[in-house]
């Protein structure tokens, strides 16, 4: 196994902590400042101590990460990224971390030589979307929190991309990146790093007739905190090249505990590493029994997880008990843990100083291949009191609040001189600033200017063609989940194409079951999708590889993809065999996004971002979108399965509720063959009533999605939306109750 260097990533929520974790041993250290990070509520940087960390990592040969890993909206990314990120990027920022595809198109536009990592968010769990952003120029992927060792493995030997693993801290219960949750409740979007945390509220579960079921406590969607310092000769053997630490919201002394605890066990295992091989490294590995009740004082929730390295999922990972995140025994902490905080990092230096009459005197120094010789005044010959040795070293050495102490310091001077204590504190001074700035100039320091961003327009070529406002109308399609929705469906003509969404069949009935729905569909003279799951891993991918001529033989009108490892599949696999819908979970939330997606995989079709809001939505390009008019929306996508955590896995599709505190309930739908649950909004969402103002924005394809429904509330809403649009019918008379907007109104913040 060829020797390398595992990189420790640390969280800095402010420029205190940032100082804390580079004195407990952290390599590369991620933060975010004032705008467009996921943690929105941390102390975050201003602009000045960003570029102080840039210079004061750099000084200590250290990597700063910059996070812009939220969606960002129009105006947003077309007028203030570009100098958000200018200053940042001309001191020598190392990469930054994205979500928003249309922020990693301009990026790569106007700082083509800015290292470019793909966040968590972007929810990449296989090698088809790995090699994607490859192909973009990403040059490292935060892998999903879900993914197994051998997951990882699997996209570290199919790419070139670094992978960077979380190791410690908070897990999230949906895959990052798909969660509505916080979103819908309260207008506060995990998208925006505005995230409220309902996962970590209490819940009650029910089954399909709302009968309440045993469970082993109220916090059902509250994972503990990750904690893998035991498998780190793991993580080495699968190709990790980045430990990330999460913790951008803790205190500095429990980002510098965590640090210094992985750093001492790190450096332990690669140490062993060199010295005997891996082999044996690996054998000999285990934390120390101090190091891991450490690590668990410094807070933890009901314990620890190693969370999904080793199992799909499970109930041990949850709290189940109490959600919230504790410090224990913190008394017992050994006084320099708390410490790091206020530990100034020195970098040992060497110098030289020579002190000969008539000549001028010199003070060369280095550190880390960076040389700088500065020159004083000339050395007089003394008349009386001559400087000492001692004299002239204890004034250079006193390298007070500079990032520099001298480690080996050469005198070469005569014995009979005089030189000004100011002439060797001016020396010091000067020779430290310049070997500062030599260290920093060669650390990727760029010299962009500022501009003006051209917009991409909103005829750009790929998209369609706009059609006319007058006289037309909308088109519409509707989504499903269950087979049983589909007879309502093609009774009532209203829909020009049906979505069959995977999660209908099982793997051993699917190829039989899709080839008799499609043909049902055909004889209606309907068109017929299939839709990938919502998360794609490598087991998915390699089921559909091993079936991709039957999936060919399906007469599949499209396919809905729902993420960039569904849609990376199918480019690849089936070379645009298959016409292709980009679903909302592809996020554009901006026009760069939108234009560069279609460039990309030169869809029929995108879905709009469910958060986006009326004013949004006019402002976006809507030509070829259609947007989501009636159903629940997904709150949540998750590995976990709330019917096996609290009970036992059936291996049967199965629909459950959770009641919140007000007394409001969540359907949640197990999806057995990818083995993931989703969690949908209590409240149905529902735009009949604004149809004509959609048709204004642009829109011309309304999406109808069926999920809990029994057939007779199928026929009831498409003949809703039937009286509403044709016939001039009431809107609230065709659908009484309570419904939601959903953002169209309120948007987020």
């Amino acid at each position: 196994m060829k020797d390398r260097t595992i990189e420790l990533l640390a969280p800095a929520g402010s420029f205190e902590t940032f100082q804390a974790v580079l004195s407990a041993g952290a390599d590369a250290v991620y933060a975010g400042g004032s705008r467009f990070g996921a943690r929105a509520f941390a102390d975050n940087f201003t602009q000045e101590e960003l570029l102080s960390a840039i210079s004061l990592a750099h000084l200590h040969g250290r990597k700063f990460y910059l996070t812009v890993n939220t969606l960002l909206k129009e105006r947003e990314l077309e007028e203030e990224l570009y100098g958000y990120l200018l200053p940042c990027v001309n001191m020598g920022l190392d990469a930054v971390i994205v979500q928003d595809i249309g922020a990693l198109a301009l990026i790569r536009e106007v700082f083509p030589t800015l290292s470019i990592h793909a966040s968590t968010q972007m929810t990449i769990t296989g090698a088809s979307g790995a090699k994607w952003l490859e192909d973009l120029g990403v040059s490292r992927m935060v892998a999903a929190r879900e993914l197994s060792l051998n997951e990882i493995k699997e996209i570290r030997t199919e790419t070139n991309l670094e992978i960077e693993t979380f190791v410690h801290g908070a897990l999230c219960y949906c895959y990052s990146g798909q969660c509505l949750f916080s979103s819908m409740l309260g207008g506060r979007s995990g998208n925006r790093g505005r995230c409220a945390q309902p996962c970590r509220l209490p819940y009650e579960i029910y089954d399909e007739q709302m009968k309440k079921q045993p469970q082993r406590g109220k916090y059902l969607l509250s994972p503990k905190d990750l904690c893998t310092v035991s498998s780190i000769p793991e993580f080495y053997e699968c190709g990790v090249d980045s430990f990330k630490i999460e913790g951008r919201m803790k205190q500095a002394e429990y980002a510098a505990g965590v640090v210094a605890t992985y750093r001492a066990n790190l450096d332990r295992f690669q140490n062993d590493c060199a010295k005997f091989g891996f082999p044996e490294a690996k054998a000999r590995y285990k934390p120390q029994k101090k190091d891991m009740q450490r690590l668990s004082d410094l807070g933890n929730r009901s314990g620890f997880t190693d969370g999904y390295l080793y199992r799909r999922n499970g109930g041990e990972m949850i709290t189940f008990g109490k959600p919230n995140h504790e410090k224990k025994g913190e008394e017992s902490l050994s006084g320099d843990w708390h410490n790091h905080k206020t530990t100034e990092l020195k970098e040992k230096i060497e110098g030289i100083l020579i002190l000969k009459k008539e000549l001028s005197a010199t003070l060369t120094v280095s550190c880390r291949g960076h040389n700088v010789c500065v020159a004083g005044s000339t050395t007089q010959s003394a008349h009386k009191n001559p400087l000492s040795r001692e004299q002239a070293k204890s004034q250079i050495k006193k390298t007070g609040n500079t990032p520099f102490v001298f480690e080996k310091l050469m005198i070469e001077m005569d014995e009979d001189i005089f030189v000004p204590v100011s002439t060797l504190k001016q020396l010091r001074r000067d020779a430290l600033t310049q070997l500062s700035e030599a260290i920093c100039e060669n650390e990727n320091r760029k010299k962009y200017p500022m501009q003006k961003i051209c917009h991409i327009s909103s005829a750009y070529d790929i998209f369609p063609a706009k059609t006319p406002e007058k006289n037309k109308q909308f088109s519409f399609v509707v989504s499903i989940v269950q087979r049983s929705q589909l007879f309502p469906v093609l009774d009532i003509p209203f829909a020009e194409a049906v979505y069959l969404d995977s999660s209908c069949y099982t793997r051993e009935q699917i190829w039989i079951q899709l080839q008799e729905d499609v043909n049902r569909i055909h004889q209606y003279q309907r068109q017929a999708y299939l839709m990938f799951p919502a998360v794609f891993r490598s087991e998915t991918a390699k089921f559909y590889r091993s079936h991709k001529e039957k999936l060919k033989e399906m007469g599949l009108d499209g396919i809905v993809v729902r993420n960039f490892d569904g849609a990376s599949f199918l480019k690849d696999e089936l070379q645009d065999f298959f016409p292709v819908i980009l679903d909302s979970g592809i996020y554009t939330y901006n026009n760069r996004a939108k234009s560069f997606l279609w460039s990309a995989f030169h869809p029929l079709r995108d879905c709009a971002p469910l958060e986006l809001n009326k004013k949004e939505i006019f402002e976006r390009n809507n030509s070829g979108t259609e947007l989501l008019v009636y159903g629940r929306i997904p709150l949540m996508v998750s590995a976990q399965c709330v019917a096996a955590n609290t009970g036992a896995c059936s291996g049967k599709k199965r629909i459950y509720y959770l009641k919140d505190r007000y007394r409001k309930f969540f359907p949640v739908r197990t999806d057995c063959a990818d083995c993931s649950n989703t969690i949908y909004n209590a409240s149905l969402l529902n735009l009949a009533g604004y149809l004509d103002e959609l048709k204004q924005a642009g829109i011309r394809f309304g999406r109808i999605s069926f999920t809990v429904e029994s057939e007779k509330e199928v026929r009831r809403v498409l003949q809703g939306f039937r009286r509403v649009l044709y016939q001039g019918a009431d809107f609230k008379e065709q659908f009484p109750g309570e419904y939601t907007y959903g953002h169209y109104k309120r948007g987020v913040d």
